[in-house]
């Protein structure tokens, strides 16, 4: 007869057949392993922040054009977040022209996270956030600086620091600052009180618009304040976006030292603004810029500080001011508009100087946004003004016609020599 197959022993009945003994023995192996973890994983998140940082810091040596530290990491897992303080980049020089004193970027905390709301749509995303930070562009500091190799090379840093997509950027109380170190007195012009929010980078909400992300950033300078509003597509491949742009009340007043370094020439008061529209689809971009002086006032005659061709210049500037202005407004403006494809920008400079005519002599141009330009409407209908048909500058194929004959003319006579 075959053996009867005795029925598998459960759990529970195993556990009633322990001995007081073994069950004391297992309750103490349990504790062990349970303890050894939570050893672990203490001794794990002390030295985590020196790991990451260690990590960073080794990042930041590997950069191609810059070179970087960070002093300190700190942790924080419950949000899935980790903050680098006090990070400072400074450009790398050639041999022989010294080290760099100022740094290109510095900021006191950057707080890299996981943004949790995205989770809720499915999607594992990023977030940063950068408070106080400074850039600084020093006027012929750098020789041969590639601007596409070293963006290729913030982008590779951002990758390696963040793991994840970003999908909400935030700058915080920011500065930009232009420097010149050898003008006389050096100059420091800076835009200062930053604030950038971008969001929605990555479309997590799945949203149907052909323009889902946002960003919007305000900022002060001179006592002028400075407006940007833009939609964009940041998953597109050509640049996609509607933007519009404005910088209001600036005192020129206290850019004297900039426009006696760059235009020989000094102001009593008066005030800049600007209002621009852009937008782009399908590689071709079109838009315009609204530049307005108001209430100029040139400093002339001064001849004390300057020779004659100072004063020569001076009054030109003031006299030409003078006579472009509108006289019930008191302002100067013009309207310069462009478009084309990104690879060949087009500058209508023609009827930019008509604009300037119009608004000294006809009627004076609006300090507001036109609203004409738009994601569905890169271009501003409007007929030839009288320099642009004297001058002939929308006949784009007549001079591409005429340059590729000379150059043809050239070759020619190189190849007879």
């Amino acid at each position: 007869m075959e053996e009867k197959k005795r029925a598998p022993i459960s759990r529970k009945d195993r556990k009633k057949a322990l001995t007081p003994e073994e069950k004391k023995k297992r309750r103490r192996k349990r504790r062990i392993i349970w303890g050894s973890i939570i050893v672990v994983l203490i001794v794990f998140r002390l030295f985590l922040p020196y790991i990451v940082l260690k990590y960073v810091n080794g990042k930041l040596a590997n950069l191609e054009e810059y070179y970087g530290h960070v002093e300190d990491i700190d942790i924080h897992l419950y949000r899935g977040a980790y903050e680098i303080k006090d990070i400072r980049l400074l450009k790398k020089v050639d041999k022989g022209a010294g080290k760099d004193t100022i740094p290109f970027f510095k900021s006191p905390s950057i707080d890299l996270s996981i943004e949790w709301k995205a989770i809720f749509h499915g999607s594992i995303v990023g977030e940063i956030s950068v408070e106080q930070p400074v850039v600084n562009f020093v006027k012929e500091k750098h020789k041969g600086e590639d601007v596409k190799a070293d963006t290729a090379d913030f982008a590779q840093l951002v990758d390696d620091l963040m793991p994840v997509t970003i999908n909400r950027f935030d700058i915080h109380n920011g500065e930009i600052h232009y420097r010149d170190l050898e003008a006389k007195p050096k100059l420091d012009i800076a835009m200062k009180n930053i604030n950038i929010t971008a969001t929605n980078l990555t479309n997590v909400t799945d949203s149907k618009e052909i323009l889902p992300a946002t960003l919007k950033a305000t900022a002060e300078a001179y006592e002028g304040k400075f407006s940007l509003n833009a939609k964009f597509d940041g998953l597109a491949k050509v640049p996609t976006f509607d933007m519009n742009t404005a910088m209001k009340g600036l005192n020129l007043v206290l850019l004297n030292d900039m426009l006696r370094e760059y235009g020989n020439f000094d102001v009593k008061k008066g005030t800049f603004s600007m209002y621009g529209e852009f937008a782009a689809k399908d590689g071709k971009f079109g838009g315009y810029v609204k530049p307005f002086l108001k209430d100029l006032d040139v400093v002339q005659w001064n001849k004390q500080e300057g020779d004659f061709k100072q004063i020569l210049w001076e009054t030109l500037v003031a006299s030409a001011a003078e006579i472009l202005q509108n006289q019930s407004k008191e302002q100067l403006a013009t309207k310069v508009q462009f478009g084309g494809t990104f690879d060949k920008v087009n500058l209508n400079k023609w009827r930019a100087i008509s604009y300037v005519l119009r608004n000294a002599f006809l009627h004076a141009l609006r300090p507001a946004m036109d609203n004409s330009i738009s994601i569905n409407n890169l271009q501003e209908d409007g007929k030839k003004t009288f320099l642009e048909k004297v001058f002939g500058s929308g006949d784009n194929k007549k001079k591409e016609a005429r340059k590729e004959r000379r150059a043809k003319r050239k070759s020619e006579r190189k190849k007879k020599k």
